[in-house]
């Protein structure tokens, strides 16, 4: 008797996970091969201090209209600090940030936005594994005709103000 409850019992739970989906395999959307690499930019001839400073400039430019306060940062293609901008009373922990988005940007060749939905969209936390990643949105890629000659990285407000004063940085570039 006691064999026949069991097997009923196993066949009910059986029953209820087919029926709720439980025993369904979820698939895995890292699992997917696109056909085309993202973010393919090659990288271009490095920005210069000049047109950094056009870029940095703007930025702050954007800032001083709504009257944030805020840090700026344009790296070359490999990351590295070409120039770097504190507006006064700007919060400090944004120094180290704005490079950080910067370098983080160039590097990986996109926006840094893509890490933000990544991981809160996406729920692609694996990312976070990933050596040099920030995953607040603020830096972009300055692309000149299809190649990546650097980025900028700007922090001091809210992600989506960051980002805002980052694309008017890009677009004095761009002109």
């Amino acid at each position: 008797m006691n064999k026949i409850k069991l097997k009923v019992l196993v066949m009910l739970l059986v029953g209820f996970q087919a029926i709720l989906g439980v025993a369904q395999p979820v698939a895995d959307p890292a699992d997917e091969v696109p056909d085309v690499m993202p973010n393919d930019f090659a990288f271009g001839t490095p920005i210069t201090l000049e047109r950094a400073e056009v870029a940095i400039n703007a930025a702050i430019a954007e800032s001083k209209k709504r009257n944030w306060k805020m840090i700026v940062a344009v790296v070359d293609v490999n990351g590295d600090l070409i120039s770097f901008k504190r507006m006064d009373n700007a919060q400090l922990a944004s120094i180290s940030i704005a490079e950080h988005k910067a370098r983080a940007s160039a590097r990986f060749r996109r926006e840094t936005k893509l890490f933000e939905k990544g991981i809160n969209i996406g729920k692609n936390n694996n990312i976070i594994t990933l050596d040099g990643v920030i995953a607040s949105r603020g830096g972009i890629p300055i692309i000149e005709n299809g190649k990546i000659i650097g980025a900028i990285g700007c922090s001091g407000g809210t992600g989506s103000q960051d980002e805002l004063v980052c694309k008017a940085g890009v677009a004095a570039i761009n002109k």
